[in-house]
């Protein structure tokens, strides 16, 4: 597949579970990036059957902004189907992702614009990454057996900063835990990924929804998923036809 859009507008999908305490200064960081941004974006909001305050908080944000969006999941689905839910809804060119906690800023988004429309995908590195050690060493663990695994030479696959090209978000295939593998669905399509660092902070609020068994062991299994669908991933290209 070869995809050149004009990156002419951009919706940043914000998966959301219990993240009440995050929300107000997640909105002033994203209004930032709005009083910057040269590409014309909107934000969606993607309630994960949120048992906080989360909606009331998401509803009156996106009541005072018509740049701000929501949906609501009825039941809590995981993060792979809040982000699905989002890319089924989103109606623009682009499509990116970030997490609601505030771990990464939505400024370094005005980074990945120059590298549209040559690359299909930007993924970002957190490369001074303020986590704790447990959070650290299993993702990089976890990290380095997905890539003797699946040969995808990412970095850091689940850095909650990436923008896609819609086309290829919307024919990735969908299964639990694929928010660790869009990088490599995207170059299983013939897509071309850019990985660039960005900044990390500590959580500002809130308190994280993994633990160390459940950054190796359903990573791990969820490997054996991709590397099932990759060997048998259909892909064609058409070099000739009749009109």
């Amino acid at each position: 597949m070869s995809a050149r859009l004009t990156p002419d507008n951009l919706t940043i999908i914000v998966p959301v579970f219990n993240e009440a305490p995050c929300l107000a200064r997640f909105r002033s960081e994203m209004d930032k990036y709005l009083s910057q941004t040269p590409m014309d974006s909107d934000i969606l909001f993607v309630n994960d059957g949120s048992t906080d305050d989360s909606q009331a908080m998401i509803e009156d944000i996106c009541a005072s902004d018509s740049r701000y969006h929501f949906i609501t999941l009825e039941t809590n689905a995981g993060l792979s189907t809040a982000i699905k839910a989002g890319i089924e809804a989103a109606q623009s060119t682009l499509i990116g992702y970030i997490d609601a906690d505030i771990q990464t800023t939505p400024l370094d988004f005005l980074k990945y614009i120059a590298f549209f429309p040559e690359y299909d995908m930007v993924n970002g590195i957190r490369a001074k990454r303020n986590d704790s050690f447990v959070k650290k060493i299993s993702s990089r663990i976890a990290n380095t057996v997905r890539r003797m695994m699946i040969h995808d030479e990412i970095q850091d696959t689940c850095c909650p900063l990436k923008i896609v090209k819609a086309t290829y978000a919307r024919q990735m295939p969908f299964f639990t835990g694929m928010h660790r593998f869009i990088p490599a669905l995207v170059q299983l399509a013939g897509g071309r990924v850019k990985e660039i660092p960005v900044q990390h902070f500590q959580r500002f609020a809130g308190t994280a929804k993994y633990n160390f068994s459940n950054r190796l062991v359903g990573p791990f299994i969820d490997t054996l998923a991709f590397l099932w669908i990759k060997n048998r991933y259909i892909r064609y290209r058409i070099t000739k036809q009749s009109r």
